[in-house]
């Protein structure tokens, strides 16, 4: 084990909640922590979401001290892999390392992973990038891949009136006007206290069920287990400071709640809830969610303020930067095989959603009879044409040559692959063939442990 740094593996629900003294320390001393990292989130993510004996966190101590941390849980199917805890409803995914130690934490982090993992992947997605899961995919010993994952969008954390002089000068122009329509309709907003984050929170829930009545919604966002974790998570977070719960109201009407996650460098609009009277009343939600986020990020002192997953074309209207998250696979030589799996899985589901598309651009979306031949006609070309095709063309890969010694280019770190907008992905599998495309693994040939 690197120095005087010890493992852990963590599978029991009662040692997790026992760590948040330590995981709270930790996270404070990593500086690429996001939200959804932190012990309030994750660990309420586990009551609603966990399942009995799959729970795998991996703890390294140095002389007692935590100094880095995996947050993951063990996912059978449809490849054995250890996946981070957070799950689809969390934006970024990452593992903590102390960034006063993070050249031996990382490594021993890197190691005990590799122990631990045995027969399965380790499966990171949306590692935001500079995240902590680098450190470890950089020290790592054997085959490895990445891919992207979701786009973010961000932008810089200024002040509303820098972030609308951004814009051109006509939409500057509208962006201003709506600011005044909102403070001509006496929209107050205010950030509630720690006490009454259950009761705001509840509200805001109950706006977003009315909000999206009659439209499509993210079903898990009505569920009862979410309504727990979000109750539970953020009420701890905003008592430590990694969570803003803001209030919106008319008179003395509740007509909006929003969540803002925090962290060292970013703040995150993650959840609102607005009344559908606001949108007859010709108020702009956006803009009023937008700029109570912004007041957020300048009061902390943060860098960035991130509009979180999606790439929807409302974001775009204030110029941000998109920022694609990674996916990042571990193996051992062993289980190196798995990889193409995952990358074919990936590539799947991206030509399923593409024709996906098409059909519904040559339906128009209607469910008439000539809608659903037209389906079936697009369907059927599609299976037949992947009944010609049985594996991906080389095109879609972007390979590097084979490297021997494990040397890192000049300008970036070892494996740094660029990854197309095609369904491919290249990695560094020992000889695994993943689209045609043989790569190699940068670790010197040796046996595994």
């Amino acid at each position: 084990m690197t120095r005087a740094c010890s493992t852990e593996l963590v599978t029991d629900e009662t040692a997790f909640t026992a760590l948040r003294a330590d995981w709270d320390g930790l996270y404070e001393r990593c500086g690429a922590a996001t939200p959804f990292q932190s012990h309030a989130w994750l660990h309420s993510w586990w009551l609603s979401y966990g399942r009995r004996g799959r729970l795998r966190l991996l703890v390294v101590r140095e002389h007692g001290r935590l100094v880095a941390a995996a947050p993951l849980m063990l996912r059978p199917v449809p490849v054995p892999a250890f996946v981070p805890l957070g799950g689809a409803i969390s934006d970024y995914t990452d593992v903590l390392v102390d960034d006063e130690r993070a050249d031996h934490a990382a490594a021993a982090l890197a190691e005990g992973l590799s122990a631990a993992a045995r027969t399965a992947l380790i499966d990171l997605r949306e590692v935001r990038p500079g995240g902590a899961a680098e450190l470890v995919y950089d020290r790592w010993g054997g085959p490895r891949l990445r891919m992207p994952d979701s786009v973010c969008l961000e932008l810089p954390a200024l002040p509303m009136d820098q972030l609308v002089s951004r814009l051109p000068s006509g939409k500057a122009q509208r962006v201003r006007a709506k600011l005044r329509k909102l403070s001509a309709l006496g929209v107050q907003c205010r950030v509630v206290g720690p006490d009454e984050v259950d009761t705001a929170l509840r509200r805001l829930l109950e706006l977003h069920r009315l909000q999206w009545q009659g439209r499509k919604v993210t079903q898990e966002h009505l569920q009862p287990r979410f309504r727990e974790h979000l109750v539970r998570s953020v009420g701890s977070m905003v008592r430590s400071g990694n969570a803003a719960v803001t209030e919106f109201r008319i008179d003395d009407d509740v007509v909006a709640v929003d969540v803002t996650l925090l962290s060292r460098r970013l703040a995150g609009g993650y959840l609102y809830g607005a009344h559908p009277q606001l949108r007859e009343r010709r108020a702009d939600v956006a803009v009023m969610l937008l700029e109570a986020c912004a007041r957020h990020t300048v009061d902390d002192g943060l860098s960035t303020l991130s509009l979180l997953r999606g790439n929807e074309p409302y974001k775009h209207h204030w110029r941000p930067d998109p920022v694609v998250n990674q996916r990042l696979l571990l193996a051992r030589r062993r289980t190196a095989p798995l990889m193409p799996a995952v990358v074919w899985g990936v590539a799947a589901r991206r030509r399923n959603k593409e024709w996906l598309h098409r059909v519904q651009e040559f339906t128009g979306g209607g469910g008439s009879q000539r809608s659903s031949a037209a389906t079936a006609f697009l369907y059927r070309m599609r299976d037949h044409q992947s009944r010609r095709t049985q594996s991906f063309p080389p095109s879609q890969y972007s390979t590097q040559s084979p490297r021997s010694s494990g040397e890192q280019p000049a300008g970036g770190s070892a494996g740094a692959e660029e990854v197309g907008e095609g369904a491919g992905a290249v990695g560094e599998v020992d000889g695994v063939g993943v689209g045609g495309a043989v790569v190699s693994s940068v670790r010197p040939k040796r046996r595994d442990r």
